[in-house]
């Protein structure tokens, strides 16, 4: 007869599940699991999970923060490997902005064949995804030659939710910002 049994890891959240202890960060309880099988088409016994009172770990991280490469795609699923030449304009009032961006030779018109049109400009960091489908191809002798997106800002939210992706993006790919 087999016995179906819960594996031990080393790993602070299995740790976690394995008995009531405070660690990092994370929600710690106890689950006693138990089944057994003889694997030949009969029943499968599971007892009812017993949860042991939730506490909350003491220490470091108080939140779990997926942490995203920047980065920009056309094709959704794609990410475009040319570092684009960003222009950005601000109203006098601050409460909103255009933001420029300009591809020379992407590489989206390298894989477009392959995964499908350009469908948009999207940019991705932790925070979530920005987009715009304000992009324009041009041509030059009817091939490709770069691309221009434009993403607006409407709101003061907005500008500062598209910097905060910018500054990601720009650590992430060597850029620096110049006022003119």
């Amino acid at each position: 007869m087999a016995t179906l049994q819960s594996l031990a890891f080393s790993s602070p959240l299995s740790q976690c599940l394995q008995q009531p202890r405070l660690h990092s960060g994370l929600l710690c309880w106890g689950v006693h699991r138990s089944a057994e099988s003889t694997f030949n088409g009969k029943s499968l016994r599971v007892s009812r999970p017993q949860w042991a009172p939730l506490r909350r770990c003491t220490q470091a991280s108080r939140s779990i923060k997926m942490m995203v490469k920047p980065k920009i795609q056309f094709i959704q699923g794609t990410d475009e490997q040319t570092i684009p030449d960003v222009r950005l304009t601000k109203s006098k009032d601050g409460t909103n902005g255009v933001a420029i961006f300009k591809f020379e030779q992407p590489s989206v018109f390298d894989s477009s064949g392959e995964f499908g049109d350009i469908t948009g400009f999207y940019m991705i960091d932790e925070e979530g995804v920005l987009s715009s489908v304000d992009v324009n191809a041009k041509f030059v002798n009817g091939k490709p030659a770069g691309i221009e997106a434009k993403y607006i800002m409407r709101t003061p939210r907005d500008w500062d939710r598209f910097m905060r992706f910018m500054e990601r993006y720009a650590n992430d790919n060597g850029l620096s910002f110049i006022k003119n």
